[in-house]
């Protein structure tokens, strides 16, 4: 089980495209699961995925790929992306979906990779695509770190 670190600000941040309606349903699922509030929200359009993304290296304007950010601010920091990052998800997520996520980690990372980019490529035009990034509810609006 996940555990929360004394410090929310350093629990894992998932970075999405604000404006893809797929990756809107992915953090939608997530928060409705993720019962202990383990993860935080920011969107790839944001400054926060811009300068974490220059620290590591990573074109911000990249916005094809689903990023983890584990242990954001500390020395440990690092970045999982694609299928990577989804399977870690749902690792941390309860019940069987932690299940899931292991039995696809079997599965090796360029083959599921390829699966990520494909559905990546078509996204938009397969699940639609906002106009702007949309407004979280209230009631987990303090979990995304965009301004």
């Amino acid at each position: 089980m996940t555990t929360l670190r004394p410090d929310p600000a350093a629990n894992p941040i998932v970075l999405y495209d604000g404006v893809c309606a797929l990756c809107d349903r992915l953090v939608t699922f997530v928060l409705a699961r993720d019962r202990a509030a383990t993860f935080r929200f920011a969107s790839l359009q944001g400054d926060l995925a811009r300068t974490t993304l220059i620290r590591h290296g990573r074109n911000p304007g990249e916005l094809t790929t689903l990023v983890l950010v584990l242990d954001p601010g500390l020395p440990t920091e690092r970045l999982l992306d694609k299928s990577s990052a989804a399977l870690q998800l749902l690792k941390q997520l309860p019940g069987g979906w932690r299940a899931l996520g292991h039995v696809m980690a079997l599965a090796p990372a360029p083959v599921r990779d390829m699966v990520y980019d494909l559905v990546a490529r078509t996204r938009y035009r397969t699940f639609g695509k906002y106009d702007v990034c949309p407004v979280p509810p209230p009631a987990v609006r303090d979990r995304f770190l965009d301004s």
